[in-house]
């Protein structure tokens, strides 16, 4: 039972980092990245339906996103959601595809974008924190209680905390690894 704390601890702090990832997937770098548009939703005839189910998304040049609808009649509601996101880029509406040009980014942008990966990666961190304290809490009841001794008390929370810190380094390689693209002419 107490082994079970640990390893739920564990299971929702590798979550809580594959959302950190999944998020930066989204923040725009100087290249073209399917990420950046696979989470839009449209408006498909009233339903919100993710972009990535709506179309074939492809990159056929370091700079330039196309999207390709399988269904031609969603072509404008495509545009205007892509208009209506924070992603920062115009969408060209050729015959039957969505073309999104990547411009490059200024220096002042890159270093928002720096500030924006650091502020995701805090969120991480706290959140894998909080994981750790409610972790430790279970276990101190559990001694508490009886249910267990000091010793293997003492013993799962220091696992505990090497837990948290396996996560906490993940963390911060996947933020030095994005803030590394982000920073790349």
């Amino acid at each position: 039972m107490s082994n079970d704390v640990i390893t739920s601890a564990d299971h929702k702090m590798a979550r809580a980092v594959e959302v950190m990832e999944r998020d930066l997937g989204s923040i725009r770098t100087g290249r073209a990245s399917t990420g950046l548009v696979e989470r839009i939703h449209v408006d498909y005839y009233g339903t919100q339906t993710p972009l990535n189910q709506l179309a074939g998304i492809s990159i056929p040049e370091p700079h330039q996103i196309v999207i390709q609808p399988w269904d031609r009649s969603v072509l404008g509601a495509i545009e205007r959601a892509i208009t209506k996101s924070d992603i920062g880029l115009t969408p060209n509406v050729d015959s039957n595809v969505v073309r999104l040009n990547i411009p490059a980014l200024t220096e002042e942008r890159r270093h928002d974008l720096v500030r924006q990966v650091h502020k995701r990666m805090e969120e991480a961190r706290v959140e894998i924190r909080n994981l750790r304290r409610d972790a430790a809490d279970h276990l101190k009841k559990l001694e508490k209680d009886g249910d267990i001794g000091t010793d293997e008390s003492h013993k799962l929370l220091d696992t505990l905390q090497k837990t948290t810190d396996r996560h906490i380094a993940e963390v911060e390689r996947v933020g030095a690894a994005k803030e590394q693209e982000v920073l790349e002419v």
